[in-house]
């Protein structure tokens, strides 16, 4: 298997800060529906892999007597350090396919908006490893854009995030990063052989949100930095066109957002 991730690493530098204040949390249901899935209504411990800035990991400190959150990128481990108070939720360097934890040391594996940037099979044999038998790994995503109930701010994001993917596919990335498709994650964990049972499961959410968060969470993605790291501007990305566009649609005003999550299951 190929180890080098470096490039995933780069492209997950230098802006934890807008990530952890403009992306969402779990949805409060995922709690309740993973631990009556793994039986264990307070786990002893929770592993977060891939857990970022800490906001998938922090979601667990008042609901496991263990939280250890696995991410390989520094940046994000600072952030996530700084922003949790809990005595019970821990960080640590390293990989998902390389966690370093003792064998069925967990009920419950979980990885947010980030089984993409994972190589998948040694990501769900470790996950498998580490589980308890009859544990639960989930890998859970957002459908991007929220609906912001503005189909014209919703059209706005869509518009620059196409013109970004163009933009991506000639741009001579010198640190290339390793991704894999959301839309075969529950194939290939079917296809593992680490589950004995696989569903996928959709939920939604409400968050509020206002023309600055809509503005954030594209600046939170990976895309978009990467192209601006790599000196492109605002203009020639389309940012700037996009922002006029929703602080036309959106106010200030904080309204409900419905966010839909797409939650894989696998038990082992």
């Amino acid at each position: 298997m190929n180890d080098d991730f470096s490039g995933n690493i780069e492209r997950f530098t230098g802006f934890a800060d807008l990530y952890d204040k403009y992306r969402p949390a779990p949805p409060d249901v995922l709690a309740d529906l993973l631990t009556r899935l793994a039986k264990a209504p307070r786990p002893a411990l929770v592993v977060d892999l891939g857990s970022g800035t800490g906001l998938s990991t922090r979601y667990w400190a008042d609901k496991a007597d263990q939280v250890i959150g696995v991410e390989p990128t520094q940046d994000m481990r600072e952030q996530a350090e700084v922003q949790t108070e809990a005595e019970n939720v821990v960080y640590r360097e390293g990989f998902s396919h390389q966690t370093g934890l003792p064998d069925h040391c967990a009920q419950i594996v979980t990885c947010s908006q980030a089984l993409h940037w994972m190589e998948p099979q040694a990501t769900f044999e470790e996950a498998a490893r580490i589980l308890v038998s009859g544990g639960v790994f989930a890998a859970y995503d957002y459908d991007w854009p929220p609906t912001t109930c503005s189909w014209e701010a919703d059209a706005a994001y869509e518009e620059c995030m196409s013109k970004v993917h163009e933009l991506e596919k000639t741009y001579n990335d010198p640190a290339p990063v390793r991704h894999w498709e959301k839309s075969q994650h529950l194939a290939r964990m079917k296809s593992s052989g680490c589950f004995r049972y696989t569903k996928e499961i959709v939920i939604h959410q409400i968050e509020l949100g206002n023309a600055e968060r809509l503005e954030g969470i594209l600046m939170s993605q990976g895309s978009v930095m990467t192209l601006l790291k790599g000196c492109m501007s605002e203009s020639q990305i389309g940012i700037d066109v996009f922002k006029q566009k929703i602080r036309h649609a959106l106010s200030e005003e904080l309204k409900p957002w419905y966010w839909c999550s797409r939650i894989r299951i696998g038990i082992v």
